[in-house]
């Protein structure tokens, strides 16, 4: 008997990435490829990656080589082994790869992953294969739907696209080169994506786009959709017990959404938004299209709907031209919104970008520095955040076993890890947990007293 081929993917960067992966997954599953977790077994290789820093970039280089090594040695031992390198970094760059990583038989950008099963046909006969295209078809509607049994493996979380590519055009952001412009997928499609998962046992779905919160998805009356009005919808779908939305902008936080945040139990109080500058200077240049102002009644509106709301954010320093005023706007604005969490990172420049051909870089150094001081500002705010969860109780809905026997991990409604002494039969559940230790990334509990109620934080402004 043949054994099933080993297929290994390796996401880099971001949610959507994650999602896709697990389509690529299920797209080979009908042609006799089972997943695996380790990568000496691999029959096929899937990297995908991530274009929006350069490090992100580099890393995946730096993996080619190991797999590269891997490969010569199972031809050495009569076997092969095919590598493929998917998404962003595939889509930019093309034929580079090829030529920086002679090991890879098969490139193919984000746009092309329906057609996997023919891509790596061709590749196994014909030679390394490069297709970089935004063919017209939509790949959603070519997808094949994943087995029960896979998504039972995957845990009772799920990711599902809603939204793809970005009008923005920040200046520094490579996602309308590498994804293309916006396109937003039916309702009526996502709500059948979400109906297989639910019956599958996930208990928490977060819609995700590169600009999510612009969705505008026909609906089943014919009419443009907002996120606000689908996600109404999706919470009205049975076993559906959870909901979050990522990566939104600031500007299209419309009436909708931020009435969902009021009006419905299930979307959790946490928001991230991306400012990624405090300085209307740098956010001008980065052709941002909102202003700090702007950004700052967004968030008071959303705290007005939904008091018990948190934040987190994305931060570029050392933005070209940024001066030290700009850079102390950055961090009175952290001061003033109060983050639970944030992601900070150094400018680097992406080709083809309109920020790469600015003349006023920031030195390095300098960004260094300021990047130290961010920080600490943003871990002081998350230490004062974890902090005022002792004592709290939480729902919290867990989703695997924990890193010693007889523990479990779930989610607080505000993502921080919560760790409790339970069995295993309670993954997949929710129940409500009182917070009794905290530390840098994670929180401890024990199940509250029956009839305690959770509560999530009331937050300060």
């Amino acid at each position: 008997m043949t054994r099933p081929r080993k297929l290994y993917v390796k996401s880099f960067g971001c949610q959507m990435n994650v999602y896709d992966s697990y389509r690529m997954a299920d797209m080979l599953a009908p042609e006799g490829f089972a997943e695996t977790a380790h990568l000496a077994d691999a029959d096929f290789v899937i990297l995908n990656t991530c274009h929006i820093r350069e490090k992100a970039a580099e890393k995946v280089y730096s993996e080619l080589g190991r797999v590269a090594a891997l490969k010569a040695k199972a031809a050495r031992e009569g076997r092969r082994l095919t590598i493929a390198v998917a998404g962003c970094v595939a889509q930019a760059e093309g034929e580079e790869i090829i030529r920086r990583a002679p090991a890879v038989d098969l490139v193919f950008g984000p746009q092309s992953y329906h057609r996997l099963p023919q891509l790596l046909a061709r590749a196994e006969h014909e030679g390394a294969v490069v297709d970089t295209e935004f063919p017209a078809e939509d790949k959603f509607d070519l997808l094949k739907a994943p087995s029960q049994k896979a998504i039972r493996a995957r845990g009772v979380s799920a990711f599902v696209t809603v939204q793809e590519g970005c009008d923005k055009f920040c200046t520094f952001c490579v996602v309308p080169y590498t994804r293309g412009t916006e396109v937003s997928r039916p309702v009526s499609k996502i709500l059948a994506e979400i109906d297989r998962l639910a019956d599958a046992g996930v208990r928490e779905i977060t819609l995700i786009g590169q600009n999510v919160n612009a969705y505008h998805g026909e609906g089943p009356d014919g009419t443009a959709w907002t996120l606000g009005r689908l996600l109404e919808r999706v919470a009205d779908l049975p076993g559906v017990a959870r909901l979050r939305y990522t990566t939104s902008h600031p500007g299209d936080m419309d009436a909708s959404l931020i009435a969902a945040h009021r009006d419905l139990p299930s979307l959790m109080p946490f928001l991230h938004l991306p400012v990624q500058s405090g300085s209307d200077h740098v956010l001008k240049r980065m052709n941002r299209r909102h202003t700090r102002a702007g950004y700052l009644e967004t968030i008071a509106r959303v705290r007005a709907a939904q008091s018990k709301m948190a934040f987190s954010s994305d931060f570029i320093v050392g933005f070209p031209g940024e001066s030290e005023d700009d850079f102390r706007a950055t961090l009175s604005l952290v001061d003033e919104v109060g983050y639970a969490s944030a992601f900070s990172f150094k400018y680097s420049p992406r080709p083809g970008t309109p920020a790469a051909e600015a003349s006023d870089q920031v030195p390095d150094d300098v960004k260094s520095e300021r990047l130290y001081r961010l920080q600490g500002a943003i871990d002081r705010q998350q230490a004062a955040f974890n902090a005022r969860c002792l004592g709290r109780i939480f729902d919290v809905l867990f989703e695997k076993p924990g890193r010693y026997p007889g523990q479990i991990v779930g989610r607080s409604p505000y993502v921080q890890p919560v760790q409790v002494m339970a069995p295993q039969t309670m993954i997949g559940g929710i129940a409500a947990v009182k917070v009794t230790e905290i530390a840098s990334n994670s929180l401890f509990g024990a199940f509250a007293d029956d009839g305690a109620d959770a509560e999530p934080m009331l937050m300060e402004a």
